[in-house]
């Protein structure tokens, strides 16, 4: 078992694990995995705004055709788990290789699909396929970059990929207001492509040699196939730790639904605004933020680790990268959302909208400044798994999220948008509140059980 003193004891040797690759080479392993971690994103939030014309050339209704966001989510929720698995046993260069034909033909079998049952199946083969981009993304970036510079990369690639989360609905409103849904789908099939060839000439294999565990195999055939527990990575969870910044990152991520999902019936109504296209430009300002928040937060928080490093004379402490996240978890997103809510309700014409868009705007960068240090905490104190531990709380943080999206637009009728963008900034900051008990008990939580957490000597 590692021990709570084995954790902060000082590095004394120098990895040179993480010399493999030059500072040109990571950075272009940045950019394919954000790439990558893009593809699920848009696969997601380009199909929401598709759903009415996806009825009608199916003959089918609004409400069932919305049963495949909910089996998206679920698709999502099993690759994730599935992909980082099987990342820990045979690399991760092979799960972006097995991975993207399954979105490829996934997205092919949706643009073609010409009954619902078809399209569910589609849909489901599609969203699988891409699933392993965050994790995986997560997992590469804690092996190819140290303890103090690891918080940078990920918040690229975050920032990357929650950009695309904001940037795909005006796309999506766009395919379906002026294109067509399918040709999307299609241009989605061409992206996994070209992210497939991306991967095949130019991503090296990037896991740490010997620690796969097909290579701690003694006897192995050609192709050696091996069953690995996909739902062994949520056992990760039982560590305080992992469970307790999962809850708090959810609860902060939760805010950017309340204020996204039902943009059209919120921002849309109150404004004026009914062109597709044009209610998906609204989510752009989030979009930026995020954009802009990510790099900007993960180099806080490498800036906060490094300094409190000195004041400790080298000991790492793994909790103190989330003190990066007080500005975002009680200031910015509670701020933003409730704003929003008041705003909504109260201020209307051009005005009332760009304050809503501002907010928006302060939201993303909010949600970056608690969901980055959070991401890279998650790396740091499990490096070897870091893939799976990723998976394992996206998969959950889904499951939560799934649930408290289908309350959004029932409360917003029961009680107003105020009280609704209220409650969500409640529990921003009650998320924050479980963050600060992170760092003040921390080194406690992680000698209560221990689920193989990194040491100074494996993770500088």
């Amino acid at each position: 078992m590692v021990s709570e003193d084995s954790l902060l004891l000082p590095s004394t040797t120098h990895e040179t694990i993480y010399d493999r690759f030059s500072p040109d080479q990571k950075r272009w392993i940045v950019f394919i995995v954000s790439f990558a971690g893009l593809l699920p994103m848009f696969v997601s939030a380009t199909f929401v705004p598709s759903i009415p014309q996806i009825a009608k050339d199916l003959g089918s209704t609004h409400a069932v055709v919305s049963l495949t966001v909910s089996l998206s989510i679920l698709a999502s929720a099993v690759g994730a788990l599935v992909w980082a698995a099987y990342s820990s046993f045979y690399g991760r260069r092979w799960m972006y290789l097995w991975g993207v034909p399954f979105l490829c033909i996934g997205s092919c079998g949706v643009a073609m699909a010409a009954s619902l049952k078809s399209l569910l199946f589609w849909r489901f083969v599609q969203t699988f396929g891409c699933s392993g981009g965050i994790p995986l993304g997560a997992g590469v970036i804690g092996d190819i970059y140290k303890l103090e510079e690891r918080g940078t990369a990920i918040g690229v690639f975050f920032g990357a990929s929650l950009f695309g989360f904001a940037v795909a609905p005006f796309l999506g409103g766009a395919a379906a207001q002026y294109w067509s849904w399918r040709n999307l789908h299609y241009s989605l099939a061409a992206w996994g492509l070209l992210e497939l060839l991306l991967v095949y000439l130019s991503f090296p294999e990037t896991s740490h040699p010997g620690t796969l565990g097909i290579d701690k195999l003694k006897r192995r055939r050609w192709i050696h196939i091996t069953w690995v527990n996909p739902l062994s990575s949520l056992w990760l969870l039982r560590s305080p730790n992992l469970f307790a910044v999962m809850l708090a990152s959810t609860l902060v991520l939760i805010t950017d639904y309340v204020l996204l999902v039902p943009l059209a019936y919120t921002i849309g109504v109150r404004y004026g605004i009914a062109n597709e296209a044009i209610i998906g430009a609204c989510f752009l300002p989030n979009g930026l933020g995020n954009f802009i928040g990510a790099p900007i937060a993960g180099r806080l928080s490498d800036v906060v680790i490094r300094r409190w490093q000195e004041k400790r004379k080298g000991v790492w402490f793994p909790e103190d990268r989330l003190r990066a996240t007080w500005i975002g978890g009680l200031v910015m997103v509670p701020l933003s959302v409730g704003a929003s809510g008041l705003i909504t309700t109260y201020v209307g014409g051009p005005v009332g909208l760009w304050l809503n868009l501002l907010c928006l705007y302060t939201n993303g960068m909010g949600v970056d400044f608690v969901f980055n240090p959070i991401g890279s905490y998650n790396v740091d104190v499990v490096r070897s798994r870091s893939a799976e531990a990723t998976a394992a709380s996206a998969a959950i943080r889904s499951l939560i999220l799934s649930a408290a999206t289908a309350l959004v637009i029932p409360s917003i009728e029961r009680i107003g948008v105020a009280w609704t963008d209220i409650i969500a900034a409640v529990l921003a900051i009650i998320g924050q509140g479980i963050i600060f008990l992170t760092i003040r008990y921390g080194d406690r939580m992680r000698a209560s059980v221990d689920v193989g957490f990194s040491t100074t000597e494996n993770n500088s």
